[in-house]
């Protein structure tokens, strides 16, 4: 595999629909193709350097995931076989192969679906001040990292680029999207987190929290994006988990924990990054796909 950091892609034959935070998407009418590249971000904003390999990570974690949850929601994945490509694509392929997804166009749900198994980062801070996470009050004397009674929702919406995702109640999300679809979000982000969970716990891992994002065809709920992966999720080593402190984890807090160090007003310019950073985050990345699939990525 290319040890090339990519961060930006231009297609030959197809012009750019949207550059998000990570993922460069081309709209091919129907379908369209997500490339993952090896940008990181952190506090919404991109970060000047690439991370090696982490867009082969995100893909191939993703779709582990998609196909391993299948059972419980379809998702929008066609294929990530670079030769099953349209034609207009084959230009590119060396670009493409490991780090793209061609998927199924499906219209998205504007709700970011959090459930959270374990009170930590945001939810450790807020609680600790107020007693709650994301407004919903909390029993009182919850240490941090310590496994929430019962796994909890917390929608938050989808903010276009370069805004912060914003959170709000259920009660909010039943007004903006009805309550009906929010029941079925609901159901289904918890029936997903438990059953990731459940492989991850025997894969060493400890899932403390994670997000989702739905969409529909037809009427049909998919699951899209990317799904739990290290950018999208929290994962802590099993064998290293005390309630009470801040465990190591395998996602980019460790990157959140540096800038934080640094002083930085998590306003744009983003700093660079020290190449020690840099190598243990790809590390990190890297052997968080090796426990949970149970195979080396590179």
């Amino acid at each position: 595999m290319s040890q090339n950091v990519i961060t930006e892609t231009n297609l030959t034959n197809l012009a750019l629909a949207n550059r998000g935070k990570v993922r460069d998407l081309y709209d091919l009418g129907e379908q369209l193709l997500i490339i993952s590249t090896d940008r990181i971000s952190a506090f919404d904003v991109v970060l000047p350097n690439g991370i090696p390999h982490k867009g082969h990570l995100l893909t191939g974690l993703s779709e582990f995931w998609f196909d391993y949850t299948k059972s419980i929601v379809d998702n929008h994945v066609i294929t990530t076989d670079v030769s099953q490509y349209p034609d207009v694509l084959q230009t590119d392929a060396e670009v493409l192969k490991g780090r793209s997804m061609l998927v199924r166009k499906a219209s998205r749900i504007d709700i970011e679906c959090v459930v959270r198994g374990y009170i930590a980062g945001s939810a450790w801070s807020e609680y600790k001040q107020d007693g709650t996470v994301c407004g919903e009050k909390l029993p009182t004397g919850l240490t941090e990292s310590e496994r929430l009674p019962e796994l909890i929702f917390t929608p938050a919406t989808k903010a276009e680029q370069g805004e912060h995702d914003e959170n709000i109640s259920i009660e909010e999300m039943e007004k903006t999207i009805g309550k009906d679809l929010s029941d079925k979000l609901i159901q289904t982000s918890f029936a997903l987190f438990e059953a990731a969970s459940e492989h991850a716990e025997k894969s060493g891992i400890i899932l403390c929290d994670t997000k989702f994002e739905f969409g529909q065809i037809d009427g049909q709920l998919i699951l899209i994006d990317e799904v739990f992966t290290p950018d999208s999720s929290r994962f802590w080593p099993r064998d290293a988990y005390k309630p009470g402190s801040s465990p190591p984890s395998f996602d980019k807090q460790y990157v959140r924990d540096y800038l934080s160090e640094i002083g930085w007003n998590k306003q744009p310019p983003a700093p660079e990054l020290p190449a020690e950073v840099i190598r243990q985050t790809s590390e990190k990345y890297l052997e968080a796909y090796r426990l949970i699939v149970g195979q080396e990525l590179l």
